[in-house]
């Protein structure tokens, strides 16, 4: 039986079969990427890095990337993506949390550069140039190779951050087993095989690009397709040229393929399917999208801690619920009574969610207060909230630390979205807590419209058909645009605290 580990990850129908294509510049079978890997494994090994070692990656989506990744990791070492944006202060929180050995760049200065060289940590340099990864160091190219060791797959492979929305980010140390774990998961849910082609079109520094979209599509011996920088404007042009057959995103991302989609001549049933996951998508949307496209949405759930997916709406013939977010792929879901931390709730209870797989971290880096708090009789505590109904579809209903309290009654923002997107002007919208000397919280909700100009009242009128007095925003702000994180995500918390700030 072979090791679950990274090493086995590619698995070609022929290695002359094109395992990435950078639209505008490289294509590279299975045999040259793997040779690239190996060959890069070895350099990284007999210039210092020794099994355990971790590598932070500052680099943009790429086949330097997706080379360095593999190759880190077939070489026993531990692979830390960052993005690119972060300030060299957040830099140097990640790169010291964790215990970074090398920092690989591209060219030229960055806030990265910075950090390294505050910390003290040797840079390395790489480009692609001539079919041929190199990797220098102070301007000197790395030529000695050595055999590197070879991981089990109980050694870390990746080590990546929280978003940190309540503390400092948690460091989040993943296996070769749990990733190859969620990658099969993947694979085996969504039935990739060699015929698929994937457009990236999220951060390769995410686990939803890089697990979801990416590892994925090459454990099914597919192509993955990888744009330099997400573009709208070249979206549809890339995916006629490659013959793309799935892709998968976020919800703002969706919606701007799906304007621009006539324009652009979008082509119409070429898609097996598209998923959607790391926030809910609008029902609009999500008609929309099957409608123009002829092929199913399905929207899932992942997070860091799980390398990933945990659940996910399935392909045809079996059903799919929108507003879910699916049924349990290869993890064990339950729901918990928060108050009650063990006691398990039956199908169509409201409670936390809770996971149980092979997929899931063993606990945080270096945080027992953390770990003590996340795990119960080795069940993760999401903190998410939600519900399971007879047919085992999960619906997510909240996050519990988000939970808007408004006189004792206890009100989720997502029911209070999920309200305002049913209104046929409002594209977007969140909806959060602020400060009351009445109720102790009052709702406050930001949308984005995206049909015909209306004003808050009208909206709080819609909503009135909806929801309980209790829940209707007391405020509506109408804006332009929503303050996202690089991974295109909409944190609450960064709403609330630009919003409440303009609050009379």
């Amino acid at each position: 039986m072979l090791s679950k580990s990274l090493n086995n990850l590619l698995n070609p129908e022929s290695d002359n079969d094109l395992a990435i294509i950078i639209p505008g510049k490289w294509s590279i079978s299975y045999k040259d990427y793997s040779d690239q890997v190996e060959r890069v494994s070895g350099l990284l090994s007999g210039n210092g890095l020794s099994q355990g070692d971790t590598v932070s990656i500052v680099l943009h989506n790429g086949l330097e990337f997706m080379i360095l990744f593999l190759a880190i990791t077939h070489a026993g070492g531990i692979a830390a993506p960052l993005n690119s944006n972060y300030t060299a202060t957040e830099f140097e929180f990640y790169m010291k949390d964790g215990g970074s050995k090398f920092v690989v760049i591209s060219n030229g200065k960055s806030p990265a550069t910075t950090a390294a060289n505050n910390l003290n940590i040797p840079i390395l340099t790489t480009s692609f140039t001539s079919g041929n990864l190199t990797i220098a160091h102070e301007g000197n190219k790395l030529s000695k190779l050595l055999d590197p060791a070879t991981p089990s797959e109980d050694d870390t492979a990746l080590f990546l951050h929280t978003s940190g929305t309540t503390n400092r980010p948690k460091g989040v140390p993943l296996k070769h087993r749990n990733l190859m774990e969620s990658i099969s998961n993947i694979v085996k849910h969504y039935s990739l095989n060699f015929e698929d082609r994937s457009m990236v079109v999220m951060p390769l520094f995410h686990v939803h690009g890089l697990i979801g979209a990416s590892l994925s599509t090459l454990m099914s011996g597919g192509t993955l397709i990888i744009p330099q920088k997400f573009s709208a404007s070249t979206f549809w042009t890339d995916v006629k040229t490659h013959r793309v057959t799935w892709y998968s995103a976020v919800p703002t991302i969706h919606q701007v393929l799906l304007l621009r989609a006539d324009e652009d001549k979008a082509p119409h049933e070429s898609f097996r399917f598209i998923r959607s996951c790391s926030a809910a998508l609008a029902p609009t949307i999500l008609d929309n999208l099957e409608a123009r496209f002829g092929a199913p949405v399905l929207e899932a759930y992942g997070m860091t801690e799980a390398s990933h997916q945990m659940s996910s709406n399935p392909l045809p013939p079996q059903s799919r619920k929108p507003g879910t977010v699916g049924i349990q792929t290869g993890v064990e879901i339950a729901i918990m009574d928060s108050n009650n931390p063990g006691n398990f709730l039956g199908p169509g209870d409201k409670g936390e969610i809770v996971i149980k797989g092979k997929n899931v971290m063993e606990g945080y880096n270096n945080n027992p207060s953390a770990n003590e708090e996340a795990f119960v009789n080795d069940w993760f505590r999401t903190g998410d909230q939600g519900i399971i109904d007879k047919d085992n579809y999960l619906t997510i209903t909240g996050r519990l630390k988000e939970l808007i309290n408004r006189a004792g009654e206890k009100i989720s923002p997502l029911e209070v979205d999920a309200a305002l997107l049913k209104h046929e002007s409002v594209a977007e919208a969140v909806s959060f807590a602020v400060n009351d000397a009445k109720y102790g919280e009052c709702v406050h909700a930001a949308v984005v419209l995206n049909g015909p100009t209306v004003d808050s009242e009208s909206i709080r009128t819609h909503c009135a058909g909806i929801l309980a007095e209790f829940k209707i925003p007391d405020v509506i702000h109408i804006t332009d645009n929503l303050p996202r994180t690089a991974t295109g995500k909409i944190q609450r918390r960064h709403i609330a605290e630009t919003f409440s700030k303009t609050s009379s």
